[in-house]
């Protein structure tokens, strides 16, 4: 066992964090700053991947001098990222030739829509488990290699990487010597074949993206490879336990059995249910990706992804101005009783699980001079646990398991009008645990399993701290009421 420490970065869509994990799985420090969200054309979202590096170091700096430790007592530094969100850089100089272009960008939408016209969509749905959608990296990369001047030829030179965040973050704490990723972040790419384990070289035709580009694949749990001296820390510290933030959170929350479900509550949100060992095809707009990989054996979910949940409330408080603190937001939509038939779809970058339109646009609608402003808060507030109860609904259709709760995790989790609401709406109880960082601390028992500090899943189930849970309330026809009305508002939006 070493020190017992364990340094995790949580890189995330609004910003990074980082925090010192000690070997009774208590957050020790921790550190957090934001990132600029660009937004250059309708439906773009694209984020710069040095700013995310810089920021990235120095909240790793700051979160281990808070825990009052030097870098020598860190056993394992883990990462934990923003998952389809992806970095072309080049080889030699180490920069990106344009910037990340974010899980929430929509401008492949026509290159999706040619490529389901060619045919190509079952098959990718086969080999990848996933939809042939603008939310995932193959199109945003084959976009900048056929809009950036000279990337395509570069690609083909060998000239250019690309990356998920991990690989980014790991190839520049490195200093260029590691090119990686683990089973997680590949398997969101829509070019990793999640039966065989290997990159796909049909899917690259496909996409017309150059193997030589790609990260080699890791499982979760091993090493990958050491901070470069005075990169970091002037000191080298191991990297391992590397994992996509849904999953690390799915692996923090212990849902180590089929059947079991989270839901992470995040600028949009994930809903991913354990179904072992067996390859699984979603159905209902489900997709199946890896859930992790460890020690030669990987694990499959079924997820259900809605696009837009924190960020649904971040665009009322900044757009609409509607209130300034985030802990105001419980009161104001108790305050009111009921919706009065207000309904928010926020459909900013179209709809996801069932529906997956990617053209839909967000309204609200039943406004009356009697609504006011926390009609909207309570609205917006509602539309995530609808959201959320699609996603379920479909995934127990889909896998035929009820689940007998669903573990939270994320910001989301801090609002108790939302967490019971969602309780109501489900019909089974949510169960809160007691601090939000939920992925970062994923990473960090895949990291303590590398490095020694735990030796198995069981070791690590005894570290989980539960917080509040969440017992359904409300009056079934009541119930059915607010979703029949979520059900009639999606279909007003709703663009096939």
């Amino acid at each position: 066992m070493g020190n017992g420490y364990i340094l995790a970065l949580d890189q995330s869509t609004s910003g990074s964090k980082a925090m010192v994990v000690n070997a009774e799985g208590r957050i020790l420090a921790r550190a957090a700053v934001g990132h600029k969200q660009y937004y250059p054309q309708p439906g773009w979202v694209e984020h710069d991947p040095v700013e995310i590096y810089e920021n990235a170091k120095a909240i790793l700096a700051e979160a281990l001098t808070k825990a009052k430790l030097k870098p020598a007592a860190i056993d394992a530094l883990a990462i934990t990222n923003q998952r389809e969100t992806v970095v072309v850089w080049d080889r030699e100089t180490g920069l990106p030739v344009y910037n990340a272009i974010v899980w929430q960008c929509r401008r492949t939408g026509e290159i999706c829509t040619r490529l389901k016209q060619q045919g190509w969509e079952g098959m990718v749905k086969d080999r990848t488990g996933l939809l042939l959608d603008p939310y995932f990296s193959a199109t945003k990369v084959q976009w900048i290699l056929e809009n950036v001047a000279g990337a395509a030829a570069r690609a083909q030179a060998g000239k250019l990487l690309m990356g998920t965040m991990d690989s980014w973050l790991i190839w520049k704490l490195t200093k260029g010597r590691v090119h990686a990723t683990d089973y997680t972040n590949a398997s969101r790419t829509l070019l990793f074949n999640i039966k065989s384990l290997q990159w796909d070289n049909d899917l690259l035709k496909i996409f017309n993206i150059p193997a030589t580009m790609l990260a080699k694949v890791q499982a979760s749990n091993t090493g990958f490879g050491y901070t470069a001296v005075n990169e970091l820390f002037a000191g080298e510290i191991p990297i391992a336990g590397v994992i996509g933030d849904s999953q690390g959170a799915l692996f923090g929350q212990t849902c180590f059995e089929p059947g079991m479900v989270k839901a992470t509550y995040g600028t949009g949100s994930s809903v991913l249910m354990n179904i072992g060992s067996q390859y699984r095809e979603g159905a209902g707009g489900l997709v199946t990706s890896i859930a992790w990989g460890i020690d030669g054996r990987v694990e499959y979910v079924l997820e259900g992804i809605v696009h837009a949940t924190g960020d649904t409330l971040k665009w009322v408080k900044e757009n609409l101005g509607l209130f300034q603190h985030w802990d105001e937001l419980p009161a104001m939509a108790e305050s009111i009783g009921h919706n009065e038939d207000v309904y928010f779809v926020p459909a900013f970058a179209g709809l996801g699980i069932p529906y997956w339109d990617t053209d839909a646009r967000a309204g609200i609608v039943g406004i009356s001079r009697r609504s006011r402003k926390e009609h909207i808060v309570r609205s917006a507030l509602e539309a995530i646990a609808y959201q959320i109860k699609d996603a379920v609904d479909t995934m127990e259709a889909g896998s035929g398991i009820r689940p007998r709760e669903l573990r939270v995790d994320g910001g989301g989790t801090r609002n108790s009008f939302l967490m019971q609401f969602q309780a109501d709406m489900l019909q089974i109880n949510v169960v809160s645990t007691e601090f939000a960082e939920l992925s970062a601390m994923g990473a960090a028992y895949l990291a303590g399993l590398a490095a020694g500090v735990w030796h198995d899943k069981t070791e690590i189930r005894k570290l989980r701290l539960e917080g509040r849970t969440y017992v359904p309330s409300m009056e079934e026809a009541v119930r059915n009421q607010y979703f029949q009305g979520w059900k009639q508002a999606v279909g007003r939006i709703l663009t096939r």
